[in-house]
């Protein structure tokens, strides 16, 4: 395979691709709903999860202070409000009410999860140590809200550089050669 000198965002277009993700956050009566670019699983029991959020956005401030958010995994359905609640500020507007998404109460968290989301993920901070220094939250999923169907649904992932792929075949094919023990 012939290779070539690779510019960072090159790199990170091919490389570090990622499901595209909508972060809810709520403090003192204010909710936001933000794109997710940077996460990680970090630990599966209890289930920890480590996002980046930039100091300059308007969730930082609301998930620092009420230490939790909700993350909800959108369908390619909502694709165009996904771009273009990535390119607003909570700040400005609601973006809730703007998209025209539905803000369901969490049962755990006060953040909103988005009702037309696949799937909801309520989230409290555990550890805020990399905060200050990497603006990295550290949070457990407290609860978790995933539709019956379908059972593999169309997601987004966001590529770069404006670029999205879009989930498609599903198969069994590596199944028997899967050892779950192994993860």
């Amino acid at each position: 395979m012939d290779k070539r000198n690779a510019a960072f965002l090159s790199a990170r277009c091919a490389a570090f691709s990622s499901l595209a993700r909508l972060r809810g956050s709520a403090w003192q009566g204010q909710t936001n709903i933000m794109i997710m670019g940077w996460h990680m699983i970090l630990e599966f029991a209890p289930s920890l999860v480590g996002c980046y959020v930039w100091t300059e956005n308007h969730s930082f401030g609301l998930i620092r202070c009420s230490r939790e958010c909700v993350v909800n995994i959108p369908t390619v359905d909502l694709a165009a409000k996904v771009v273009d609640i990535g390119n607003s500020s909570g700040r400005d507007i609601d973006k809730f009410a703007t998209y025209g998404l539905t803000a369901v109460p969490g049962v755990k968290v006060k953040a909103p999860l988005i009702g037309e989301c696949f799937a909801n993920f309520e989230c409290k901070l555990v550890d805020s140590g990399l905060i200050r220094k990497y603006s990295l939250f550290v949070f457990e999923v407290v609860k978790g809200h995933v539709a019956r169907s379908p059972i593999y649904p169309r997601i987004i992932h966001y590529r770069g550089d404006g670029v999205f792929m879009i989930s498609g075949e599903n198969t069994h094919r590596y199944r028997r050669r899967f050892k779950p023990e192994m993860l």
